[in-house]
């Protein structure tokens, strides 16, 4: 009996392309990358884009220099972008959702590196997907140092794709925000969100199926599919003007969880927050959202951001300069509440927001 040789001249060779990975693709959009991270330098970039790792020089002004890091998604945000085309603005999602979260510690953002997966490189998709990721660095004043792009044939749908990222940024060590100096009487800041960012969408997706046809041709000025992609709000530059120039003892950014979860995350124990209803309002994005929905105010509050992206808490007596500063670096500010001593009659032992 004989067997045949699998290294048969008569077998075709097989390729990696022939896999499903196009190594040609993927050297194309690291050239299409390079010069949208080369936009986003800044002091302390040593070596970024295509080397095995990115070196990154802490500035010499930090005397006592806090790395502090974060990471995290865009979410199923990325169905709706699959669905309808939308591309270009998740990337800023990406670098939002992590450059606030570092900066709710006090910490200036100084690098940022992304992973994107996919079943099959589409580069004209990734270079906008990058693009976004880019244009967040540079409003974010954070360096696109790095990063990663994965072909891996099977494991994503035609057409899908996956993204992650995290930003490191720095903070003085006698600088860091805790939160553990807030007491009654503060004064609680609220910055207006653009949208819905980046929580709540598996929620959305369902208004959209529910609504059907019936879909709203816009919604706060904007055709619909914008108004729902809108990216997430950059608060970097302006809370960073804030805390230079104001004393700022806590930031919140309200992701998911929305203000009843986040808010609580910087308080001590003891201590509540008591948001005014109506002192800021209800878009015609987050109305939809809630009538579509059917939800009441409780689960809005704690599924949406629902029109407040951060939180600033400080001394009431700083509140009105600080208001001032931040509108001048154009966000729009309200004052929603107070804080007060923790009330635990009629409520459940972990509420520590009231919105009434």
């Amino acid at each position: 009996m004989t067997h045949s040789n699998p290294l048969t001249p008569s077998l075709t060779p097989l390729s990696y392309k022939d896999a499903g990975v196009d190594i040609d693709a993927g050297d194309t959009l690291v050239e299409r990358i390079k010069p949208l991270a080369k936009k986003t330098l800044r002091e302390g970039v040593l070596a970024g884009i295509g080397g095995f790792g990115a070196l990154f020089e802490v500035p010499k002004r930090y005397r006592e220099p806090v790395l502090v890091s974060g990471t995290d998604g865009v979410g199923t945000k990325l169905k709706l972008a699959f669905e309808w085309g939308m591309h270009n603005t998740v990337g800023i999602d990406l670098v939002a959702m992590s450059v606030n979260d570092v900066l709710v510690q006090g910490a200036e953002p100084l690098f940022f590196l992304d992973y994107f997966a996919c079943g099959k490189l589409d580069v004209d998709t990734a270079t906008a997907v990058v693009g976004g990721i880019a244009l967040g660095c540079e409003e974010s004043g954070c360096a696109l140092i790095g990063g990663e792009t994965a072909e891996m044939p099977g494991m994503y749908p035609p057409g899908e794709y996956d993204l992650a990222g995290f930003a490191v940024g720095v903070v003085e060590k006698s600088r860091i925000l805790t939160g553990t100096d807030v007491q009654s009487g503060d004064v609680v800041l609220g910055l207006a969100s653009s949208g819905v960012h980046s929580n709540g969408f598996s929620l959305v997706r369902k208004c959209i199926e529910r609504a059907g046809d019936a879909l709203p041709a816009t919604l706060d000025g904007k055709p619909f599919r914008q108004a729902i992609m809108e990216p997430t709000r950059l608060y970097v530059k302006s809370v960073l003007a804030a805390l230079a120039q104001h004393p700022i003892k806590a930031l919140a950014h309200i992701t998911g969880g929305g203000l009843l979860e986040n808010i609580p995350r910087v308080l001590p124990e003891g201590l509540s927050a008591h948001l005014q209803k109506g002192s800021w309002p209800q878009s015609e994005l987050f109305s939809w959202l809630q009538q579509t929905a059917r939800i009441d105010d409780t689960e809005m509050n704690r599924t949406f951001n629902n029109g407040i992206g951060m939180v600033v808490i400080l001394d009431a007596a700083h509140a009105l300069d600080c208001a001032r500063t931040l509108r001048a670096h154009g966000e729009t500010v309200y004052t929603i509440g107070h804080i007060v001593p923790r009330d635990t009659s009629g409520l459940s032992a972990s509420a520590q927001v009231r919105i009434d």
